[in-house]
């Protein structure tokens, strides 16, 4: 059974992903690692993706105007750091999703309580 959680847990966690991130990038500007974290703290650890799920979310995101990088000096003698930080037309497209969201879920509260 827990194979079955897992493969639907899986499925229902992709179709939220670029709008946490999203979500998470219109509160400030973030690198990778710092989004990673971010995730799976303030989601209980229900979110704990890797890098090589991380980045390519990053990439479309990015392609599509969404979010923009740029690299940033850390302080001291620290590497630069890529940071992400959403775009006006990532706020909006935020917004819209957001609204698809709790339309998804409204619909299917009163489905799974018939």
């Amino acid at each position: 059974m827990i194979e079955l959680k897992d493969k639907y847990e899986t499925q229902m966690k992709k179709g939220v992903l670029d709008m946490l991130v999203l979500k998470l990038l219109s509160k400030e500007e973030m690198y990778g690692y710092q989004l990673i974290s971010e995730l799976k703290l303030k989601s209980g650890e229900r979110f704990f993706l890797k890098e090589g799920t991380l980045y390519p979310i990053l990439y479309r995101l990015e392609d599509d105007g969404l979010v923009k990088s740029f690299w940033k000096q850390t302080e001291g003698k620290g590497v630069p750091r890529k940071y992400y930080e959403i775009t006006s037309e990532g706020q909006n497209t935020l917004k819209e999703i957001t609204q698809l969201w709790r339309e998804i879920c409204d619909s299917t509260a009163k489905i799974m309580e018939v």
